[in-house]
């Protein structure tokens, strides 16, 4: 198992042109393997390149397009951290959990509901079909987000991990189909509506503060972290990281660049 996974990850690096040092003799401990999603997970890494370089270490960037390959990776050596998710996905898998931890959160995405087809939530129509994540912790976020604008209402208790069938309030008879999340802004062009991961959004061209119908609060808790494998939460990589990315100039950067599609935490 665990070979296949490795094959199947360097195949990803080799695509992504994350094989930079392949070759190279020298001691790698001044390199931070760090996987990301493209938008703005990567983008932010790469505008703290140079910063981090005057630390006396080389960042190398391996862009990922899907939720679970990164915690694969990082698992498995591929990587020495990774940043793109928020705490409860980490957390909704035992394995993950017991293996990874969380260094530090860096901002939020807001997760928004988005249509081709409707103007506002008022227009959408009885029976309106609903694409949502499907995993756990996003599709429990997309519940959530409906719940807290009164569309629908869940059980009691079901809290971050909720599902369709914790829906017991639906008076607009909403239906929903769960997703990859990477395929939702697509899946536009098929439903009524579909609730996005933010960085899916902006990938898509959409800006979740002017384009979704409804969207989180700023202050949302699922911040997104860089995580590492467990025992190297000080690894001087990990510091000099978090030194140059909690910095005024990436809080302005964000600020500028994604006009709230962005939240900055720090």
């Amino acid at each position: 198992m665990k070979k296949t996974l490795n094959g199947f990850v360097l195949v990803a690096l080799a695509a992504a042109g994350a094989l930079l040092f392949a070759g190279c003799a020298r001691d790698r401990e001044d390199v931070l393997r760090i996987g990301a999603t493209p938008v703005p997970h990567a983008e932010l890494l790469e505008l703290v390149r140079d910063d981090f370089e005057q630390k006396g270490f080389r960042l190398q960037v391996v862009t990922f397009t899907d939720f679970l390959t990164p915690n694969r990776a990082l698992m498995y050596g591929d990587i020495e951290a990774n940043f793109f998710q928020h705490l409860p996905f980490l957390q909704s898998n035992e394995e993950w959990n017991a293996a990874l931890a969380s260094v530090f959160g860096v901002h939020v995405e807001p997760f928004g509901l988005y249509s081709r087809r409707h103007a506002s939530i008022d227009d959408l129509p009885f029976g309106a079909s609903i694409a949502i994540p499907n995993d756990p912790t996003n599709g429990g976020r997309a519940l959530l987000l409906l719940q807290a604008r009164g569309l629908i209402a869940l059980e009691e208790g079901a809290g971050l991990l909720a599902t369709p069938r914790d829906v017991v309030y639906n008076p607009r008879g909403f239906v929903f189909h769960p997703l990859e999340a990477a395929m939702l802004p697509r899946a536009l062009e098929d439903v009524d509506a579909a609730t996005i991961n933010g960085n899916f959004a902006m990938q898509a061209g959409l800006n979740p503060q002017r384009d979704s119908l409804i969207i989180e609060d700023a202050d949302s808790p699922y911040v997104n972290i860089v995580a590492v494998r467990r025992g190297y939460e000080n690894d001087p990589r990990i510091l000099a990281l978090r030194e140059v990315l909690l910095s005024q100039r990436i809080r302005d950067f964000i600020a500028e660049r994604f006009d709230g599609g962005v939240v900055a935490v720090f």
